[in-house]
């Protein structure tokens, strides 16, 4: 029987809600990858102890929303100062034509590992990189990088029939593909990959790009009713400008949600990126129907979209959860810089929206908006329950020991806290990363990931970003 003990632990945090968001401790015991106990617990004969000493314990983090092959995108010149749209031509679809298996499976790697080195051990990837005629399979490629890892790995199989128009002039990687291609890779991908155990390493979800852009009605339809027929969840990026809001009503006379309400696309089984521009009868119904959402506050701050209603949607009922989408709009794609930004970002929102009290309004607010426990509950376990995997995202008895441990006693940046156990979220950085398991086993060791020459991953990316430049310029 394996067994693991972590002991001295100077705070823990749950993933829980509530008076359950802290444990004592300071001590965690795994047993065959799941947690067996946790209390003041003395080592067995023969049992393996990590010691924590100086060191907060968070559930390791689930993201559930990225596109991983912008890895080799950041800081793009032409796409920096966009909002979303004309971003999505200068940057994402330009550069499209230019991956190959090769390039891709680096973005893919580089993404993980960054990751995984912010103690992130569930990942949810919205890729949307296909076309006809495609020579490599991209789903593959990222389940291959994520194994290779050790992480979970969640596909959110993107695509579309039709295009927005933004890419006129681009090459064969732009054109959308038939209906029944994508509906016959979604069967091929559930039957390879997915895997429905609570706490599956694999799974497969179903989503095309965008609601209202990617696909027909009727299609759209087709594809939430196939989706079902599988156990499939579904995914999608909804609502993210005010571009949606117009385009919606344009094309459809709805509203995004209520859009997404007539084709079937609501519901405890479906979860959406971003959600920042919402009427209140749309928060009332993402609530009513459990409908959740992949809070991305830095891509979302990013590209000018604005700061998603996150504790108006909790308040109405909706599942929050957070990812970080991808690196072209962030610059970063990791979950510590994500959910320090997401504290802070909710509170700038409540103070936004204070008013004096000489006009009425309750004066200084937003301070309250959101704790360090809320968004770590957000990200751990609010991630876990949109992606259907209820055996992880929590510190508690039974579930999978997926554990990220932080190491507060290397940089300045963790000196003098009064409360530990917010060190990571509230002060952001990059705690030392003493440990990462999943399911018990570890991925990352003192701060690294064993036999990872970070210094060669970084010469390859280089060479790599170097050449997709030079194939956008030559197109």
């Amino acid at each position: 029987m394996t067994t693991l003990l972590i002991q001295n632990a100077a705070a823990i945090l749950t993933g829980l809600a509530g008076e359950a968001a802290r444990h004592p401790g300071p001590d965690i015991r795994i047993v065959e990858g799941r947690i067996a106990a946790i209390g003041r617990l003395t080592a067995q004969a023969g049992e393996r102890v990590l010691d924590a000493t100086d060191c907060v314990i968070y559930p390791a983090w689930v993201n559930t929303h990225h596109h991983l092959f912008q890895a080799l995108l950041k800081g793009e010149p032409q796409g920096i100062n966009a909002t979303l749209t004309p971003w999505l031509a200068a940057t994402p679809y330009r550069f499209r034509a230019g991956f190959d298996a090769g390039s891709f499976r680096l973005a893919a790697r580089i993404g993980l590992i960054e990751l995984a080195l912010s103690g992130c051990a569930t990942v949810a990837d919205h890729n949307y990189l296909y076309y006809p005629g495609q020579d490599y399979d991209s789903s593959a490629i990222l389940f291959e990088e994520a194994e290779k890892l050790g992480l979970r790995f969640v596909l959110c199989r993107g695509g579309a029939t039709l295009t927005r128009q933004l890419e006129a002039e681009l090459p064969q990687a732009l054109r959308p593909e038939s209906m029944h291609a994508y509906m016959t890779d979604m069967e091929r991908l559930a039957r390879q990959f997915h895997d429905p155990a609570p706490d599956a390493m694999r799974r497969v979800v179903m989503a095309p790009t965008t609601p209202p852009y990617s696909m027909r009605p009727e299609e759209l339809r087709e594809a939430a009713a196939l989706a079902r027929r599988l156990g499939l969840r579904l995914h999608s990026h909804l609502s993210e400008t005010v571009g949606y809001q117009d385009s919606t009503q344009a094309m459809h006379g709805l509203s995004p949600v209520r859009f997404c309400e007539s084709i079937g696309w609501l519901g405890d089984d479906v979860w959406f990126a971003h959600l920042v521009k919402l009427d209140a009868d749309e928060i009332a119904l993402l609530g009513q129907t459990r409908t959740g959402i992949a809070h991305c506050p830095q891509s979302n701050g990013r590209l000018g979209s604005g700061i998603a209603p996150v504790r108006a949607l909790e308040a109405a009922g909706v599942p929050i959860s957070i990812g970080v989408d991808g690196a072209a709009s962030n610059e970063a794609a990791d979950m510590i810089s994500e959910t320090h930004a997401a504290w802070l970002m909710q509170r700038a929102k409540g103070g936004e929206a204070a008013l004096a009290q000489y006009r009425g309004g309750l004066g200084e607010q937003g301070a309250d908006w959101a704790s360090v426990e809320d968004v770590v509950r957000w990200g751990t376990a609010g991630g876990a329950a949109v992606l259907g995997l209820p055996d992880i995202g929590s510190l508690q008895l039974g579930q999978a020991a997926d554990i990220a441990i932080y190491d507060l006693s290397r940089n300045p940046r963790y000196f003098g806290l009064h409360d530990v156990a917010i060190a990571p979220v509230a002060c952001g950085g990059s705690a030392h990363l003493r440990s990462l398991l999943v399911g018990g086993r570890e991925i990352v060791r003192e701060g690294a990931i064993p036999d990872l020459d970070m210094v060669e991953l970084a010469a390859q990316a280089r060479v790599a970003t170097r050449a997709l430049i030079a194939r956008a310029e030559a197109a």
